[in-house]
């Protein structure tokens, strides 16, 4: 990171536990869509810019990884283990960080629609030097999971490989959402934007909408997180969201952060499941609409993540769900490669 990170200042015990690899450059740009104003009227949209974040790649798994690969190296493993489909953007970013800092990446796959896109993504998987498994499903993967363990143990290191959940959705990662939190916080406090009534994000494995669920509370902002279910795959509630976000405030407490009592129930998370179509990986019509109204934005959603959040926040808006608001549109998908390559996290 260029600066400290703004939970340092905050916290300053945690600099001494808790000390995170610089991927990207904050804050992410902050910008209103104005055009949809113009186009439909309803609550101003302002967007945050993550897929800027990052060097090699773009995008939400940056955040995390900053947190996630100092953790893999001071606990002295050789090897990552994680887990996605066969287009996983999450997979192929930890593989091109990881190898940065002298660490192999071993991906357990499971299938997915197949298109163009998700061909070219598992061709760039397959040259970024990590070992591929192909598992299918995602009670085979579970069932490999001891398999996996012993063969790709580090005889080097002495240890197996450090598992990282889907979507680099650990509690370490989390904190990379917390982080940007704080993040956006100076940028309302600067008066680069107003202060959202909502963010909506995609919601995929949980890392990312976890904490900003619990950044949000402890930055003092009363902006509300909307999560748009993209994925079928896993249990995805309110409940499971919330309970993240505990579970990251008590890693942080547990590292010297003295944080304030917080209440991180399900009922302070909206969890929108109308928009993620046949499942995990299929086009949805809204979706193809989202992509098309963006682009006079200037704007590239892919039709996996963040089409499915922009429908849901397109709809929703026009429902006047949201009140007056502002919006915010927090984008997670990589602006750094080339437009060929589109990831499907």
């Amino acid at each position: 990171m260029s600066t400290p990170p703004l939970l340092h200042d905050r916290f300053p015990a945690l600099s001494d536990t808790l000390r995170p690899v610089a991927l990207g450059r904050g804050p992410t740009p902050v910008r209103r869509l104005a055009e949809l104003d113009e186009d439909t009227g309803g609550a101003p949209v302002w967007l945050k810019h993550d897929g800027l974040y990052g060097t090699l790649r773009g995008g939400n798994k940056v955040r995390k990884l900053e947190w996630i690969l100092p953790d893999a190296l001071a606990r002295g493993h050789g090897t990552i283990l994680t887990f996605g489909a066969l287009g996983t953007n999450h997979g192929l970013t930890t593989a091109l960080y990881a190898r940065e800092h002298g660490l192999r990446t071993v991906l357990a796959l499971v299938d997915q629609p197949l298109d163009e896109h998700v061909r070219r993504q598992f061709e760039a998987i397959e040259r970024s030097g990590a070992r591929v498994y192909r598992t299918h499903g995602k009670y085979r993967t579970i069932a490999a999971l001891p398999w996996l363990l012993m063969r790709n143990f580090d005889r080097a290191a002495h240890r197996p490989p450090y598992l990282l959940p889907v979507g680099g959705s650990s509690r370490l990662g989390c904190v990379g959402y917390v982080e940007a939190a704080f993040e956006l916080a100076e940028q309302v406090r600067t008066g680069e934007l107003p202060e959202p009534s909502h963010t909506i994000v995609a919601l995929g494995s949980g890392g990312t909408a976890a904490g900003l669920l619990l950044g949000l509370k402890l930055a003092g902002l009363r902006t509300r997180v909307v999560a748009v279910l993209v994925n079928d795959k896993m249990t995805l509630t309110p409940r499971v969201v919330a309970h993240l976000a505990r579970r990251t405030a008590r890693l942080l407490r547990a590292r010297g952060a003295e944080l304030p009592e917080l209440s991180l129930t399900e009922a302070d998370i909206d969890v929108q499941t109308r928009w993620l179509g046949a499942g995990y990986g299929h086009r949805t019509t809204e979706g193809e609409t989202a992509i098309e109204r963006l682009r006079g934005e200037g704007l590239e959603l892919e039709p996996v993540y963040t089409a499915k959040a922009m429908a849901g926040l397109l709809e929703l808006r026009a429902q006047s769900a949201f009140g007056e608001g502002p919006l915010l549109y927090w984008h997670t998908h990589d602006a750094l490669m080339p437009r060929r390559e589109a990831p499907t996290a």
